[in-house]
């Protein structure tokens, strides 16, 4: 690996967020959706580079969370991603090395939407899965997301939490979690 590059959306050059967003639609194919891309923009990034390629990218962006009638400020995890060419050398710790220590240095809780692949992962850096329900403020108001339940993971800063209880994620376009 030559160097994990941290740095804000409006810090990167456009290039750089071409080639991410290039990786991410190489990586999920045709799952990736426009909003999914939209979701990973406006906050921090991790870009990991191998003789001038990039191999890795992964962010993290504010998001409000709601647990037992408060409001947590939430440093959500999105598009996280390795070539799958350079799998399993260790480029996927070195991104969530960085975007743990934004999470633990600027909010009070991280979280994630894991696939069924990556759960084993995250479980091994610390991070808990929720076991409880999760929901979503909508416009018409609270809407239950259980298709989401059982993939939620969240990185306690600075609170305990209840993981059994109710966990409830502001609204955006596209997929909520």
């Amino acid at each position: 690996m030559d160097e994990v590059i941290v740095g804000h959306t409006a810090d990167l050059d456009p290039e750089e967020l071409a080639e991410a967003h290039r990786l991410l639609e190489d990586v999920f194919g045709e799952e990736l959706k426009d909003t999914d891309w939209s979701h990973a923009l406006g906050g921090m990034h991790a870009l990991v580079w191998e003789r001038a390629e990039l191999v890795g990218h992964a962010s993290v962006v504010t998001r409000r969370l709601m647990h037992r009638g408060r409001v947590y400020r939430t440093g959500y995890v999105e598009a996280v991603a390795v070539d799958p060419a350079y799998q399993g050398r260790g480029f996927a710790a070195a991104m969530m090395d960085e975007l743990e220590r934004i999470v633990r240095g600027a909010y009070e809780l991280g979280a994630l939407g894991a696939t069924e692949m990556a759960m084993g992962f995250y479980a091994a850096r610390g991070w808990q899965l929720w076991r409880g329900p999760t929901s979503a403020i909508s416009p018409d108001g609270v809407m239950p997301t259980p298709w989401e339940d059982g993939s939620i993971y969240v990185f306690p800063v600075t609170s305990a939490l209840d993981l059994d209880g109710e966990l409830t994620c502001d609204w955006r376009e596209g997929d909520v979690w």
